[in-house]
């Protein structure tokens, strides 16, 4: 079981959801069952408007989640990639801050999703 915090300027208030893990469901998908608006376009990991940042709130217990080629491409040519992120992601699995939405499973951990409203931005 997880459980995600979305906090956005755009929402009268932060939304605690409880998520099953093992599901396969993206942050996006799971915003977007519960009325969250997270901006998006492709839902293909293409465009990068579902850009947020994720913290991750069980402290060192950060389960390993391998970037595609696709997120990793798109978050490096927004700059949401530093290098020392892309090789602890590219190297550990450990996710970086900046996920796009539409490519984020959801695993058996806390995390605050965290997004402006704006396309690509968080």
């Amino acid at each position: 079981m997880a459980t995600i915090y979305f906090s956005s300027p755009i929402m009268s208030k932060n939304l605690k959801l409880e998520a099953i893990a093992g599901q396969r469901k993206t942050l996006l998908g799971i915003a977007k069952e519960n009325g969250i608006k997270i901006p998006h376009e492709c839902e293909d990991g293409q465009c990068g408007s579902c850009l947020v940042k994720v913290v991750h709130l069980d402290g060192e217990r950060i389960k390993g989640v391998a970037l595609t080629d696709k997120e990793r491409n798109v978050l490096k040519s927004i700059g949401k990639l530093p290098p020392n992120e892309d090789k602890r992601a590219n190297v550990h699995d450990i996710p970086p801050t900046y996920r796009l939405a539409c490519q984020t499973i959801i695993t058996d951990e806390d995390l605050l999703v965290e997004f402006t409203g704006e396309p690509g931005g968080a």
